[in-house]
C-alpha cells in the first residue's frame, strides 16, 4: 500500500472509520449522526486517504474497537500506531492514557503531575483534544477538574466521554451546572 487507506465499519454505536498507513493506525473516527458525515470528517482531516480493504493491523484495531463498544475489554497492545506527526509530549500523554485501568479516570492535573510536568494540565487537555487514536488510546478516561465529561477529540463524532465511560462502568459528572459556569464570572455583590 502506498499512502493512507481508510475504511468504514459497523459498531454498536454506529459506523466508525479508521485511517491507516504502512506504519500503523493514523486515526479512528467515531460515528457522526450519518455515515456521510463520518466520511466528510475523514476527508476533511485526511484528504489523501483512499477507501481500501483494511490492513492486518487496521483489522486488529477494528476488532478491538467493535469489542470495546460492545462493553468488552479488548487489548490494543498489538495495534501499531503511526505517530509520525504526533508531538513528543502528546505521545507521553497517550502512553499514560493507555495505563489508566478500564472504568477509572484521571484529571488533566493528575496526568500532568504523573508526567513530571505539574503545571501542564492545559497542555494535557490540548493533547487529549488532538488525540487521533480514539478508543485505542482511551483519552475519554482523562477529565478536566471536577470530573466533567463535556469535551472530546475532533475525531469523537457524536458520542460523548460520558457514554464511553458508562460502557466501562465509570460514572463521572455529566457537565457543569449553570451555577458553576456563572459563579466564576459573576461580579461581587456590594456589602
Amino acid at each position: 500500500m502506498v499512502g493512507r487507506g481508510y475504511t468504514i465499519f459497523d459498531t454498536a454505536i454506529g459506523r466508525c472509520g479508521i485511517i491507516w498507513s504502512d506504519t500503523g493506525v493514523v486515526a479512528v473516527q467515531l460515528p457522526e449522526a450519518r455515515e456521510i458525515d463520518t466520511r466528510r470528517r475523514i476527508f476533511a482531516i485526511h484528504p489523501e486517504a483512499r477507501e481500501q480493504r483494511p490492513s492486518n493491523n487496521a483489522e486488529l484495531a477494528i476488532e478491538g474497537i467493535v469489542s470495546l463498544l460492545q462493553g468488552n475489554d479488548p487489548d490494543f497492545s498489538e495495534v501499531g500506531l503511526d505517530a509520525g506527526g504526533v508531538p513528543g509530549f502528546n505521545r507521553r500523554v497517550y502512553e499514560f492514557a493507555c495505563s489508566i485501568p478500564r472504568g477509572e479516570t484521571r484529571t488533566y492535573h493528575e496526568v500532568a503531575k504523573a508526567l513530571g510536568a505539574s503545571g501542564a494540565a492545559h497542555s494535557v487537555a490540548q493533547a487529549i483534544a488532538k488525540n487521533p487514536y480514539m478508543l485505542i488510546v482511551p483519552c475519554h478516561r482523562m477529565l478536566e477538574a471536577g470530573n466533567y465529561t463535556d469535551r472530546l477529540s475532533p475525531y469523537g463524532g457524536v458520542i460523548s466521554k460520558r457514554r464511553l465511560l458508562a460502557l466501562e462502568g465509570a460514572h463521572p459528572v455529566a457537565s457543569k451546572t449553570l451555577f458553576e459556569v456563572l459563579l466564576p464570572v459573576a461580579p461581587p455583590r456590594p456589602s
